[in-house]
């Protein structure tokens, strides 16, 4: 039988690293949402896909107008900059509840290297923005024949 010295805080820093985990797991986000969290009260949320031809970006934005959307490329980052406003002919004492939330927002991705800023098209409809980034083409291998003499 092996002897093993008690150590009575051995447990409570197993304690402090399951709770910072806990919260790191709740709070951490993505790594692009670093950022943001400063910038933003609410975050719309996406779904990014891979079509043959272009990159998709779709962002839930109910409420929106159109007029409060903006779309800019950086660089190759894509943002997309917009704002929620309160609706403010309903009185404040008047709500039972109210889960919606208001204001700025702003998410950023990451685009491909190549991608053609000029190229992108953004529509927005029934309250979803539909951004299509299409693919830069490969650079395809020139063939260069061989005559015999």
């Amino acid at each position: 039988m092996t002897i093993i010295r008690w150590d009575p805080l051995r447990n409570v820093t197993t304690l402090q690293d399951r709770i910072n985990r806990m919260f790191n797991e709740a709070f951490a986000g993505s790594t692009d949402f670093e950022d943001e969290v400063g910038m933003s009260a609410w975050r719309p949320v996406v779904d990014i896909f891979d079509t043959d031809n272009a990159i998709v970006i779709k962002a839930e934005l109910p409420g929106i107008k159109k007029d409060d959307v903006s779309i800019d490329v950086k660089g190759n980052v894509l943002i997309i900059k917009g704002e929620r406003f309160f609706d403010k002919e309903t009185k404040e004492e008047n709500y039972y509840r109210k889960e919606r939330t208001f204001g700025k927002f702003q998410r950023s991705f990451t685009l491909p290297d190549a991608v053609n800023p000029e190229a992108i098209k953004a529509n927005f409809k029934n309250g979803v923005l539909e951004i299509e980034v299409p693919k830069p083409e490969e650079k395809k291998p020139k063939q260069i024949s061989i005559n015999v003499e």
